[in-house]
């Protein structure tokens, strides 16, 4: 029996090494508290199996038992739990404290078990039960401990409950952590505490080294659902930073117009198949994926003034037609737009596109009250990124500059505004709408749009994409203020 004890000690040993040296390389691209906390918990346990191994093939002594109930009875918990806090903690003072607690308990702890004399030395080859050996100051200090951190992992399950009620995939993915951890860990405590045999007090040790391994590296989220990516995921705000142990914010999705570009995504992240593809890749072939038609660049629409006739406002039929502004001949004139956003008049909405090469015939005006209707080749998108901590006032720049550039030289986008979000200072949302889908892809190839994709990389963590269908609108120039 010994014999099959230490076979299985040695095993779990080598899956606890193997575990934490994942950790540990990850670690070089992640540093991150929760995965330090448990990186030391599984070499903990790594440590605590072999000297189980060697206990049970040349027997136990004080310095093998000692090292036995350090490392696995009250510092491999204990780690279990502080990474827990690390998990779940939204700000810096309970996570510090947990490293200060823990880093503090851990050299008190060593200290005292290390150096306190046994009750009886006498022991065998069988796992030695710890009441019958420690004196009454590391048995105290073991009870301590165990329920320190049973306290943290019930108040951690607590915690990752409630949020998931309300949350987004990460509270999802964080209660299922909570969930492998903490069953294991509370268990592996109990069978310290009590007298358990040999095999399964080992057996409960690799089980948390199991756990450790597949809450951290195990394929991503059960939850996915890689066929739908319409829903559209809120990106959480500065003060609900995704605090869990996903870190791969630029998955590669299916598109729904050709063949995937890449491997399944990790998690459903609301990407649209565009950002996705470029997030991926770096580039995207936005005219290949748009439908056949002219691909020719905006002609600068002269003539709009006199070929396009505003209609008097109608009554109230879900939008309403702005009868005081006409389309100038170049868009500079409508100087009345914001200072982060181009809105042309909503007379424009309501009108076909008619190619500015040539003589220009007359386009009736579109009709008056209720019958009016949008044009079905309207083109929407918004666009919500999440920036990386103390990249908003950069963001902001390239984006008014964007803006103005697209004020400047793009008649056919029709409102082009980037709005901050009150409630999440790291997010931005960007309101696009465009004639139709020719003059999205004359504003994809502008410099100043490829200016600003390819300098917000280093400014944006995620993005979040929606294309939209215009059933009903009111566009009217916004107040500015002038300097």
């Amino acid at each position: 029996m010994e014999i099959l004890v230490a076979v299985i000690a040695f095993a779990g040993a080598l899956l606890a090494a193997v575990a934490a040296g994942a950790l540990v390389r990850r670690l070089h691209e992640e540093p991150e508290g929760w995965l330090i906390a448990w990186a030391v918990a599984a070499g903990l346990l790594c440590l605590s199996l072999g000297v189980i191994g060697v206990g049970h093939l040349i027997g136990f002594g004080t310095v093998t038992f000692k090292i036995f109930q350090l490392t696995g009875s009250l510092l491999a918990p204990l780690w279990l739990a502080i990474g827990l806090i690390q998990l779940l903690a939204e700000k810096t003072p309970p996570k510090f404290g947990a490293w200060l607690f823990g880093v503090g308990f851990t050299v008190t702890a060593s200290v005292i078990l290390l150096m306190d004399p046994l009750k009886s030395e006498e022991m065998g080859k069988s796992l030695p039960d710890a009441r019958a050996h420690w004196a009454i100051i590391p048995d105290y200090l073991l009870l301590a401990a165990h329920a320190i951190a049973a306290l943290i992992m019930a108040g951690a399950v607590l915690v990752a409950a409630l949020r998931w009620r309300d949350g987004d995939e990460y509270d999802t993915d964080n209660l299922h952590a909570c969930l492998v951890i903490v069953p294991s860990g509370l268990a592996l405590m109990g069978a310290m505490r009590f007298a358990v045999p040999g095999v399964f007090t080992t057996v409960l040790l690799i089980v948390a080294a199991a756990a450790i391994w597949y809450t951290v590296l195990r394929p991503l989220a059960p939850y996915e659902d890689d066929d739908e990516y319409d829903d559209f995921d809120a990106e959480p705000s500065q003060e609900r930073r995704p605090t869990g142990r996903r870190a791969e914010p630029e998955p590669v999705t299916a598109s729904p117009q050709g063949p995937a570009t890449g491997p399944a995504p990790p998690r459903r992240s609301g990407l649209g198949d565009l950002v996705a593809e470029y997030r991926a890749t770096g580039e995207t072939d936005y005219a290949a994926r748009m439908s056949p038609g002219d691909r020719g660049p905006s002609t600068g629409e002269t003539g709009y003034a006199s070929r396009r006739q505003p209609p008097d406002p109608g009554p109230s039929t879900g939008y309403v037609m702005n009868g005081h502004h006409t389309r100038h001949a170049t868009p500079a004139a409508d100087s009345d737009g914001p200072a982060t956003g181009a809105i042309y008049p909503a007379a424009d909405v309501f009108t076909p596109r008619v190619p500015a090469t040539g003589p220009q015939p007359a386009v009736p005006p579109a009709p008056q009250g209720p019958s009016a209707k949008l044009s079905p080749k309207i083109y929407g998108m918004l666009t919500v990124f999440t920036l990386m901590d103390g990249a908003g006032a950069a963001f902001d720049r390239l984006a008014e500059q964007t803006v103005e550039a697209v004020r400047r030289g793009e008649p056919d986008t029709l409102v082009y505004a980037c709005h901050a979000v009150k409630s999440a200072p790291l997010q931005r949302i960007v309101y696009e709408i465009y004639r139709d889908e020719v003059a999205y892809r004359d504003h994809q190839r502008q410099p100043h749009v490829e200016r600003f994709i390819n300098e917000r990389q280093a400014m944006v963590l995620a993005t979040n994409v929606i294309e939209l269908d215009i059933n009903a609108a009111k566009v009217v120039p916004l107040p500015t203020v002038m300097f």
